[in-house]
């Protein structure tokens, strides 16, 4: 249990250039205190304790901000970055190395029954502010856009933006788990662009037919 705890603070660490020590993140970080609880939550979960199970969760989501079902599967090494308003559902499948930020939502798309919530893969990384809803599957390495609304599956090594999520593939590049959110592709903004391009290029096209006439 211990080596489990200190692996999630090395991921600290790693991840955020503001932890110092052990000590301060141990006691201040609580997307770490929202991982830990959901382990007791999840333990009593699979024993079919669901209400307790419940509780510890609704107890962590007070003092955290972070609300984690007990029936979420999370794997090792997952960073909150923040947290705050974070949403993860009950069927939410979650990988080794995937980094979330504060405001993202792991969240179903209706009343239906079984899996309803988002699988994430290993090393997957979401941005502050993204909604991830449905039984989707983001691919390993792939990165979601802050602020953007994925409805669909992200391919393996992939960056997915705007609302409804694009994706924008890297191929032949290893995706980093940093994301640099102000150079985002905007496959948006890239053809509007085009468009006025093209009208700039048909307004020279009719000012000549004016001027032969």
């Amino acid at each position: 249990m211990f080596k489990r705890m200190k692996e999630d603070m090395d991921v600290v660490f790693e991840q955020d250039p503001a932890a110092r020590t052990y000590f301060e993140v141990f006691l201040t970080y609580s997307g770490l205190h929202a991982v830990w609880s959901h382990r007791i939550a999840h333990a009593f979960y699979k024993r079919k304790w669901f209400f307790l199970a419940r509780i510890i969760s609704q107890l962590s989501r007070f003092f955290t901000g972070i609300e984690i079902h007990p029936g979420a599967k999370i794997g090792r090494r997952f960073f909150i970055d923040h947290g705050m308003g974070v949403v993860i559902g009950e069927t939410c499948e979650i990988g080794n190395n995937v980094t979330i930020y504060q405001g993202v939502t792991l969240g179903g798309t209706g009343h239906e029954k079984g899996k309803r919530h988002p699988t994430l893969k290993d090393n997957a990384l979401v941005a502050t502010g993204a909604k991830v809803l449905g039984s989707i599957t983001i691919g390993e390495n792939a990165k979601v856009g802050g602020g953007s609304v994925v409805l669909n599956d992200v391919p393996d090594d992939a960056t997915v933006v705007g609302i409804p999520g694009r994706v924008v593939k890297h191929k032949g590049e290893k995706v980093r788990r940093g994301l640099d959110h102000h150079k985002l592709p905007d496959p948006v903004k890239d053809r509007c662009n085009q468009l006025q391009t093209e009208i700039d290029e048909l307004k020279k096209e009719i000012m000549k037919l004016k001027e032969g006439n």
